[in-house]
């Protein structure tokens, strides 16, 4: 069974004392570039706030430091789900309809 969607938000930046708000559940996450509306990272995980916190953004310095110069804007949402097959299987057919989108528009 998959939930709704949660509302945009901005993604945490290094420095600035944001939060991250995400269930501690699996479910789908989808991180995009705030600007541009692409896509940055997707996937369908055990725990939905430990995936997002643990994301990869932007490159690291020579010492381990995150350049915070070239991290873009990022913006994420979530769905939760009851269990991780149900997730994966959301993803599965979220990737089947945007593949059959693009398909057609070409």
């Amino acid at each position: 069974m998959i939930s709704t969607w949660s509302e945009w938000k901005s993604y945490p930046r290094p420095g600035r004392g944001d939060n991250l708000e995400a269930p501690i559940s699996p479910g789908i996450y989808e991180v995009r570039i705030a600007g541009t509306g692409a896509l940055y990272s997707f996937g369908a995980v055990d725990n939905l706030a430990q995936a997002l916190a643990l994301l990869r953004v932007g490159p690291k310095s020579w010492f381990g430091r995150r350049a915070t110069s070239n991290i873009p804007d990022l913006e994420y949402r979530t769905c939760a789900t009851s269990s991780k097959a149900g997730a994966k299987a959301a993803a599965e057919r979220m990737v089947g309809r945007r593949e059959i989108y693009m398909s057609g528009a070409a």
